[in-house]
C-alpha cells in the first residue's frame, strides 16, 4: 500500500511513522529544512525531534510526488492553510483514494469543517472522506505509549482500511460512522483547552478543572449535535477523551496559550513565540460565530472568545461565568 501524508508537523510525522510499518509512506513537508533533515538524518528535527523515521518513509517538498499513486491520503495541514494546500494538490489526488483529515479546526471565513472543505474542493462522494481524531498527543504516540484513536467514515470498509493501517500494539484504533460529531468534537475541544489553561494560569486547582471540563463537554455536545453529530459520540474518544487530554496535558499548545493568558501575558506575545499552531485561537472565533448563528448557548466558549479578541481580563470573565443566572444542571442551556 502507498500512503500520502500531507503535512509534516508533529502529528503528521507521528502518523507517517506509524503507517510506515505497513506501507510505503510519502510525507509532504512545506519547509525545505524538514525535507532535508528527514532525508539526511531520518528525523524531523523541527517538529518531532528524537524519533527515528524508517526508510520506508519518503519525505518530499513536491506535493504532486507525495500524492501520486496514493491509496490513502492523510491531510495533516493546519486549518488556516488546509484549503489552499488541498486546492494545489487536487489535480494529483488519485480518484479512488479515501481522504482522511487529522486537522482539528474550523475554517474562519466559511465556518466549515475540514471534511466539508474536502467535499467543496474535490467533489468527492461523502463516504470517501473522513477524520481520524482522539486523545492523541503526538510525542506520546511516537514514544509508543498506549493510546487509542477513532476513524470516522460513513463507509465501513474504508474506515476499516484506515483502522488496519494505524492499528498496532501501542495504538488501538476504533471506527465510528459519525463524521460530523467526531470532527466537531476535535475542533471545539481546543477552545476549551485554552480556558483550562487560563484556570491553571490563574492558580486554580483540581476542583476548578473538573468543573470546567464537565461544563465544557456539555457545551461542545450542544454545538456538535446542532451541527448534526450524534450525542453519544461526545462521550467517546473524539469527545471526552480528546477534551481531557488537551485540557490537562502540559504538551497541549492550546493549554499553553491559556496558561500564559492566565498569567497576564498578551496573546500576540504568546503566539509569536510558538513554532506550531494552537488551533484553538482561531477556532474560538469560529465557534463564537457558529454558536451565535445556530442559537446555541456556550458561555465558556463565549468568554474565551472575549478574552482572546475583545481584551476581557480572565478574572473578570470567570466572575461573569460564576455569577450567571441559576439553573438546573441538565437544562439545555
Amino acid at each position: 500500500m502507498r500512503v500520502a501524508v500531507v503535512g509534516a508537523g508533529s502529528w503528521g510525522t507521528a502518523l507517517a511513522r506509524l503507517a510506515a510499518a505497513r506501507a510505503e509512506v510519502h510525507l509532504w513537508a512545506r519547509e525545505p529544512d524538514v525535507v532535508q533533515a528527514v532525508r539526511e538524518r531520518r528525523e524531523n528535527t523541527l517538529y518531532l525531534p528524537g524519533h527515528l523515521l524508517p526508510e520506508a518513509l519518503i519525505c518530499t517538498g513536491d506535493l504532486s510526488q507525495a500524492l501520486a499513486g496514493a491509496e490513502i491520503v492523510i491531510m495533516a495541514v493546519p486549518s488556516h492553510g488546509f484549503r489552499d494546500v488541498l486546492r494545489r494538490g487536487r489535480p494529483h489526488l488519485p480518484p479512488a483514494a479515501p481522504i482522511i483529515s487529522v486537522t482539528k479546526g474550523i475554517e474562519q471565513e466559511s465556518l466549515k469543517r475540514m471534511t466539508e472543505i474536502v467535499l467543496d474542493e474535490t467533489g468527492r462522494a461523502p463516504e470517501t472522506v473522513g477524520v481520524l481524531t482522539g486523545p492523541n498527543l503526538a510525542r506520546e504516540i511516537a514514544d509508543g505509549q498506549p493510546a487509542a484513536t477513532v476513524v470516522a467514515m460513513s463507509d465501513p470498509e474504508a474506515a476499516q482500511a484506515v483502522q488496519a493501517l494505524f492499528m498496532g500494539p501501542t495504538l488501538r484504533v476504533y471506527t465510528n460512522p459519525d463524521v460530523v460529531g467526531c470532527e466537531a468534537a476535535g475542533a471545539l475541544k481546543n477552545v476549551m483547552a485554552i480556558a483550562a489553561g487560563m484556570a491553571a494560569g490563574l492558580g486554580y486547582g483540581d476542583n476548578s478543572t473538573a468543573a470546567l471540563l464537565t461544563r465544557a463537554l456539555a457545551e461542545l455536545t450542544r454545538l456538535g449535535v446542532a451541527l448534526g453529530g450524534r450525542p453519544l459520540t461526545f462521550a467517546g474518544l473524539a469527545g471526552m477523551g480528546d477534551l481531557v487530554a488537551t485540557c490537562i496535558s502540559a504538551q497541549s499548545r492550546n493549554r499553553q496559550v491559556g496558561v500564559a493568558l492566565g498569567k497576564g501575558r498578551r496573546l500576540e506575545e504568546i503566539t509569536a513565540e510558538m513554532r506550531m499552531v494552537a488551533e484553538g485561537v482561531r477556532t474560538a472565533q469560529s465557534v463564537y460565530q457558529l454558536s451565535s448563528r445556530l442559537g446555541v448557548e456556550m458561555p465558556i466558549s463565549r468568554q474565551t472568545y472575549r478574552i482572546l479578541y475583545e481584551g476581557l481580563p480572565p478574572r473578570e470573565a470567570l466572575h461573569e461565568l460564576m455569577t450567571r443566572e441559576l439553573k438546573p444542571e441538565l437544562d439545555d442551556d
